[in-house]
């Protein structure tokens, strides 16, 4: 077996990956192809996984390439997590830019101009790595972790149809992160089905396993209690910045909770769910994330989300990325390694969010747009679980954004300006259009090394 990991470079993607594979006893005996563009960071990687497989006496094999075809040559599954660019110049460009141009997005990292732009510049490459699977290893099953996902599993879907290619994210973590505290049970003890779009979700069923009980009347009462004083990214930022400490929040499943001495709470309610809020109370169902990423796909998030909470959040990733020391460790952190387990071993277990073509899933969306859905895990593939009888309220915020991404993926595909443009105008954040084509140009410019290729 061969499992190939592009952007291994990289040492939070690299180690984490490795990490969870190597706790793996059905993935024992495999060969982990490490790639990446970068040698140096590279032989980093393959050096201290070579050197923690002969300390801890596992059964695995590393290689490391910085060729596609070496790395693919083989391959049962292939995991991709890359960036181009620097990414948080670019990031800071996506998010910046369109605000100068009097455009209210509050993110610009998956929606909005900004995940435009993203997905104008991330597709490229991923459509390459896929190119190569088609042609070396077709047989193989592709993860990816890259931004922003439903762009990207839409475009990647719509050229390679055939190809077994699904989405990964960890915002489900949430569920386990909050719903034990709420409802005061393990989190063993529920049964949740989520769906929507990646990071535009919202949980659909909940149940007490020990008895049966519908468990989302409980949620619906207690949640707003509790989510009003949850400490959010404001919190944690200024705990980091007065203690000096970095709490684990990206896919964590534990709450931030302060040690009683290390009291930084700043004591502002709803604190990065103010849209979450309305979401909650307005359309009576549990958001899967916070108000920075369901933010980037709602036209009235700018008067209604936290605000101060995102640019906090975002002060705090980008000071942990800058201090962390990621290590390997044999500790189960992502969900890739029991989806892969789960194909090979046919297991028939449910998965609690992938990101596949909407094949009738949800059937008032497109079939071409990609959805996160439940899955069951088989050796003949992944199924997502139907949900006949989605909200309506919601899945009407949905279809709002779905021609966007029909737009996105046909602009990356033919190069055409005009799809960017249209894009824009059919993108429920934008409201100001006077300056449209002046913002789409300086882009284009700025980001002429990915995007040039738009015309």
């Amino acid at each position: 077996m061969k499992i190939a990991l592009f952007g291994a470079g990289s040492v939070q993607f690299g180690y984490g990956t490795l990490g969870d594979i190597f706790q793996s006893k059905i993935l024992e005996g495999a060969e982990i192809a490490l790639m990446d563009i970068n040698p140096e960071s590279l032989e980093k990687v393959r050096s201290t996984a070579v050197d923690f497989i002969n300390k801890k006496n596992l059964q695995f094999s590393i290689t490391a390439t910085t060729s596609s075809e070496k790395a693919l040559k083989g391959a049962d599954f292939v995991i991709i997590s890359i960036e181009v660019g620097n990414r948080f110049e670019l990031w800071d460009m996506d998010w910046k830019v369109p605000l100068e141009f009097g455009i209210h997005q509050i993110y610009g990292e998956n929606g909005g101009p900004g995940g435009l732009f993203h997905a104008l510049r991330i597709i490229p490459p991923i459509l390459k790595i896929c190119s190569d699977v088609d042609r070396i290893c077709p047989e193989a099953t592709v993860f990816c972790y890259s931004n922003p996902m439903t762009a990207i599993v839409t475009t990647v879907t719509r050229k390679y149809p055939d190809l077994k290619f699904i989405g990964m994210c960890h915002e489900i973590a949430s569920l386990e992160r909050y719903l034990p505290s709420i409802l005061k049970t393990e989190f063993s003890n529920l049964q949740l089905r989520s769906a929507g779009l990646n990071h535009f979700s919202i949980l659909l069923e909940a149940s007490y396993i020990d008895t049966g009980r519908d468990a989302y009347a409980d949620i619906l009462i207690k949640a707003p209690e509790f989510f009003k004083d949850e400490p959010g990214y404001s919190d944690i930022w200024e705990y980091t910045r007065k203690t000096g400490k970095i709490p684990e929040t990206e896919g964590s499943v534990q709450r931030f909770i302060a040690a009683s001495d290390e009291n930084t709470t700043i004591g502002r309610e709803w604190q990065d769910r103010t849209l979450f809020k309305e979401i909650l109370t307005r359309f009576g169902h549990l958001p899967i994330t916070g108000d920075s990423h369901l933010g980037e796909y709602i036209g009235w998030a700018w008067e209604s989300a936290d605000l101060q909470g995102i640019m906090d959040f975002y002060s705090f990733y980008r000071y942990s990325l800058s201090k962390s020391k990621p290590k390997i460790e044999l500790k189960l952190k992502e969900r890739v390694v029991p989806v892969m387990e789960g194909i090979l071993s046919d297991s028939g277990y449910e998965e609690s969010a992938v990101n596949i073509p909407n094949r009738g899933y949800l059937p008032d969306l497109p079939s071409w747009v990609a959805v996160e859905v439940p899955a069951i895990i088989r050796s003949s593939g992944i199924e997502g679980i139907t949900f006949i009888n989605y909200p309506k309220g919601f899945g009407a915020l949905l279809r709002n954004y779905t021609g966007v991404y029909d737009l996105t993926a046909e602009a990356v595909l033919t190069g055409k300006k005009e799809y960017v443009i249209q894009a824009l105008l059919a993108n429920p954040v934008i409201s100001n259009i006077r300056r449209l084509e002046e913002m789409v140009d300086m882009m284009l410019e700025q980001q002429s090394k990915w995007l040039g290729y738009i015309r």
